[in-house]
């Protein structure tokens, strides 16, 4: 019976030391370079509930790219391909509010009514 309990607690030590090894693998930079990658989502657009336009933009330095795909259920296909362009500030991609929407809108047929 000792001589079973030496190698179960080995076992038991390597597999209990994976998630600890992973862990520190993710806050290296050699393990955080890796998940970087050279691709990231810049647009998306739903067309319908399984269709839909995404803007990426692949590679890095003069080598970086913008593919314009459609995805669907059935496959993803390139729709166009363009050189990076310079994003839009993040106000600009924000929703205006619906309180400042309603607002704004009274203020133009407020402005309207004077004007007559």
């Amino acid at each position: 019976m000792n001589s079973i309990v030496g190698p179960v607690l080995a076992f038991m030590a390597v597999l209990a030391m994976i998630p600890v090894a992973l862990w520190l693998l993710k806050r290296t930079p050699m393990g955080a370079a890796a998940s970087q990658g050279v691709m990231r989502v810049v647009a998306q657009l739903a067309l319908a509930p399984n269709q839909r336009v995404v803007t990426v933009e692949v590679g890095s330095g003069d080598d970086r790219r913008w593919l314009v795909l459609g995805v669907t259920p059935g496959g993803i296909s390139t729709l166009h391909t363009l050189p990076p362009q310079a994003d839009a500030p993040a106000a600009a991609q924000a929703a205006l509010p619906f309180a400042a929407w309603l607002a704004k809108s009274r203020g133009a047929a407020a402005g309207d009514e004077h004007a007559r």
